[in-house]
């Protein structure tokens, strides 16, 4: 699969080949599905909690006698009574589920090709600017139609594009180390740099 290769200008500055066995994959959803489940549970803080019965301040001491109309009850931290512990509640646990690294890497290349199949992936020469300009770098996305798109650089991102870009909505930028199926999937466009295109091949060689 050949793409042309682009500048921040809307120059074209040549042609690349894209491995097929990375960006032309058929794309499978239930992979894809299953990696955003992944991420999404990994990313949980799971930090709910309540207080159950053996955490309560109540008395424990046995408040009616056992026969004659006090139901029998041990103490007042029971559910049922006020100020009680809470049953069945909520406790501070880890959401995350497993998924074997093999299936982490192959669901990449699923997002990647489904990008590729739906003609919004894009290649850039590269995003080095010369001054931190949020507005001009506005009007350069607007001139090239990246109005929700998710920028890949290599292993460093340019310090003046990544404070130029950060202010503007629906536009994520992250280094090579950083790419992900989710942030892929919920943005319209993929921009891989040329850095990130090499990045990529040396990690799937």
């Amino acid at each position: 699969m050949e793409l042309q290769i682009t500048t921040l200008d809307g120059k074209s500055n040549g042609t690349v080949t894209l491995a097929d066995d990375v960006f032309g994959l058929e794309v499978r959803q239930d992979i894809l599905h299953r990696m955003v489940r992944y991420q999404q549970l990994k990313a949980m803080a799971g930090t709910h909690d309540v207080k159950n019965r053996s955490e309560g301040v109540r008395t424990g001491k046995k408040f009616k006698k056992q026969k004659g109309g006090g139901a029998r009850h041990g103490d007042r931290k029971a559910p049922q009574f006020r100020g009680g512990g809470r049953a069945f509640g909520p406790t501070p646990r880890s959401h995350a589920i497993d998924l074997p690294k093999k299936v982490r890497a192959l669901a990449l290349k699923h997002a990647l090709s489904a990008k590729a199949a739906a003609g919004e992936l894009i290649v850039l020469d590269s995003v080095i600017t010369k001054a931190p300009k949020t507005a001009a770098l506005r009007i350069t996305f607007g001139k090239l139609d990246w109005m929700n798109a998710l920028i890949i650089d290599g292993a460093t991102v340019d310090q003046n594009f990544a404070l130029a870009a950060r202010n503007i909505p629906h536009i994520d930028v992250l280094p090579i180390q950083g790419i992900n199926v989710v942030d892929i999937l919920r943005r319209q466009k993929l921009v891989l740099t040329k850095a990130a295109l090499e990045a990529l091949e040396a990690r799937f060689a």
